[in-house]
Formats: C-alpha cells, sequence, structure tokens
C-alpha cells in the first residue's frame, strides 16, 4: 500500500491490524471529516513502542506510568502504590503491551471519529 492511498500508514508504528480498523472505522466520513479525524486521532494516538517504554520504567522506577498513559487513573494509582501489584501486574504488561496500546488507540479512534463526525458537519 501507498501512503497516499492510505493516509494512516504515515502513523508511527502502525499495525496491519489498526490500518484495517482505522480504515473501517471512517469509511463513511467524507474526505474532510477524514483529514479532520487523522489531525485529531494522530495527537491522541500511543504507539506500543511507547507503552513497552514507559512499562520497562515503571519495572525499574515507578509503577504504573503505562496505566496513566492510557488513560487507566485508578490502575495507574494501584500499581504506584502496590509496586505493579508486587511486580506481577507490570511483567503482564510488559507481555500485552501491544494489547494496551490497541485497546487505547480504539477508544481514541472512536473518540476521534465522534468529534470529527460532529465537528465537520
Amino acid at each position: 500500500m501507498e501512503s497516499n492511498n492510505n493516509p494512516y500508514m504515515s502513523f508511527r508504528d502502525v499495525t496491519g491490524e489498526e490500518l484495517i480498523f482505522l480504515q473501517q472505522a471512517t469509511n463513511d466520513l467524507t474526505d474532510e471529516q477524514k483529514r479532520y479525524f487523522q489531525m485529531i486521532y494522530a495527537g491522541k494516538r500511543k504507539s506500543a513502542q511507547d507503552i513497552l517504554i514507559f512499562t520497562l520504567i515503571g519495572f525499574f522506577c515507578i509503577a504504573g506510568i503505562q496505566r496513566f498513559l492510557t488513560g487507566q487513573i485508578v490502575m495507574g494509582i494501584l500499581y504506584f502504590f502496590t509496586g505493579g501489584f508486587c511486580f506481577i501486574g507490570t511483567i503482564v504488561d510488559l507481555i500485552n503491551h501491544k494489547n494496551l496500546a490497541n485497546e487505547y488507540n480504539r477508544k481514541m479512534a472512536y473518540e476521534s471519529y465522534q468529534i470529527a463526525k460532529w465537528n465537520a458537519q
């Protein structure tokens, strides 16, 4: 796929699964709405690599940073005060960092879709 045909290819560390999801999610938007969606989503999106880095930082310094980053404030506080559930939760997050990023990005795509649909009318 060329980036001209798919504007979502410009996102850093984008996966094939995410590309398909974004294409299907924005299928009914006009070109102007898609550009607006892309601008909003680009600002909210987190890469799996970023989640992995913050999880590693939490493993060695302050646990729960990755949970704060993904908007899971209560879990972030629990991780912080329990040392990432005695490192077990942090180890699980190290393994599942891609799932954390995908879940967060899907929520942000839905939010961005709603904003683009509502504002560009």
